[in-house]
C-alpha cells in the first residue's frame, strides 16, 4: 500500500465524542489505491459487531459530514469507518481530485473488504451510508456487492444523471451532452499539453447576490466555520474539470432494481436534489426499500443538522437489517 501521512490530531468540524474510541486506519481498493479512514468503535465493545462504512458528500472529506455520521452511529453500538474516496483528502491516488463512477463505487466495496476481515466485526452484518454524491455510489455498490446487507443514501445525488442531463434534467438532449463532451475533450488536450489537470473550482466565494438558493446552502456549509475544511475540494479548488466525462457515459444506477438488500433513501422536503432520491426509489423493488422525506429540510441540512438528520431512524434501520 501507499505510505500515507495521516493527521493524528483531531481536525474534524464536529466535536469528539467520549462515548467511542477513535483511530486512523488505511485500506486498499482493487485498483491498488490506498484509502485513509477514521475508525470509530463503541467504548467497551465486546464480541463481533455490526459495521458501517460511510463516505460523502461529493467533494467533502471524512472530517466533515461522513465523520459525524460515523461517530454518531458508533455511539449507537456499530463499528464504523468514515473514509476519504480515492484521489481526495488523505487517501492516495494520482492525479489528485479525480472522480470516477467505477473507482468510487469500488471504494465502498473496498471498505467492505476491510471491515469483513476485522476480528471484532461480523462479516455478515455490514452496511454502508453514502451522503450526497456518494449516496448514488452507495446504491450502485449495493447493486454489485452482495456482502452489503443494508444501505442508507442521504440527500442523494445521482452524479451520472446530473452530469448527463443537467440540473432538473434541463439539458437532457444529445446536442447538450455533445457540447459538454466537446468542451471537456478540448480540456483533456490542454491538460496533456500542460502536464497538469485544470480544476473546476470549489463552491463559489465570495457568493454572488443572485446565486441560486442551493448554492447559498452549499456556501453556508463549505465556506464558513460550520463545515469548512482545508482538505475538502468544495472548500477549496474543486474537482478535476474532466471528471464529469465518465459520468455522462456510465449511468451508475443501471441495475439498482436488482438490489435485494435493504435500502433507505432520506431526503429533505425542500432540497433542490430531492428528485434524485425520488427517481432512485422508483427503480427499487422489494418490501425492504423506503423513501423518507424530512419536513422543511434542504440539501445540506442532512450534512450536519441534529434536528434534520434522522439518526434514530438510521439506528433502527441498521439494527433491523444487520441483526
Amino acid at each position: 500500500m501507499e505510505n500515507l501521512e495521516l493527521t493524528q490530531e483531531w481536525d474534524k468540524v464536529f466535536p469528539k465524542s467520549n462515548k467511542v474510541d477513535h483511530q486512523k486506519i488505511t485500506f486498499h481498493n482493487r485498483y491498488g489505491i490506498t484509502l485513509a479512514a477514521d475508525m470509530y468503535t463503541p467504548k467497551n465493545a465486546a464480541g463481533k459487531l455490526s459495521a458501517i462504512a460511510v463516505s460523502g458528500p461529493f467533494g467533502a472529506v471524512k472530517e466533515q459530514s461522513s465523520g459525524l455520521y460515523a461517530q454518531t452511529m458508533a455511539e449507537f453500538g456499530f463499528l464504523t469507518i468514515a473514509f476519504d474516496p480515492s484521489f481526495t483528502g488523505e487517501s492516495g491516488g494520482s492525479p489528485r481530485y479525480v472522480a470516477s463512477p467505477d473507482i468510487n463505487t469500488e471504494d465502498f466495496c473496498a471498505a467492505v473488504d476491510f471491515l469483513s476481515v476485522q476480528e471484532n466485526v461480523d462479516p455478515d452484518r455490514i452496511g454502508i451510508i453514502g451522503i450526497c454524491g456518494w449516496g448514488g455510489m452507495a446504491v450502485n455498490a449495493a447493486a454489485m456487492d452482495t456482502r452489503i446487507k443494508a444501505t442508507a443514501a442521504m440527500t442523494m445525488y445521482d452524479m451520472a444523471r446530473v452530469n448527463a442531463n443537467g440540473y432538473f434534467d434541463s439539458e437532457n438532449t444529445a446536442d447538450a451532452r455533445y457540447a459538454k463532451k466537446q468542451a471537456m475533450n478540448i480540456q483533456r488536450t490542454e491538460d496533456y499539453k500542460n502536464g497538469s489537470y485544470a480544476l473546476a473550482g470549489g463552491v463559489v466565494d465570495p457568493l454572488p447576490e443572485d446565486a441560486p438558493q442551493f448554492v447559498k446552502d452549499y456556501h453556508s456549509y463549505y465556506k464558513t466555520r460550520r463545515g469548512y475544511h482545508p482538505r475538502s475540494l468544495n472548500s477549496g479548488s474543486g474537482w478535476n474539470v474532466t471528471s464529469s466525462l465518465p459520468f455522462i457515459n456510465m449511468p451508475i444506477l443501471q441495475y439498482s432494481s436488482e438490489i435485494r438488500s435493504a435500502v433507505l433513501l432520506v431526503h429533505g422536503e425542500k432540497a433542490h436534489s430531492r428528485y434524485f432520491s425520488e427517481g432512485a426509489y422508483e427503480k427499487l423493488t422489494g418490501d425492504n426499500k423506503e423513501l423518507m422525506i424530512i419536513p422543511g429540510a434542504n440539501h445540506v441540512d442532512l450534512y450536519d443538522s441534529p434536528t434534520a438528520i434522522p439518526f434514530e431512524k438510521l439506528k433502527s434501520f441498521f439494527e433491523e437489517y444487520l441483526k
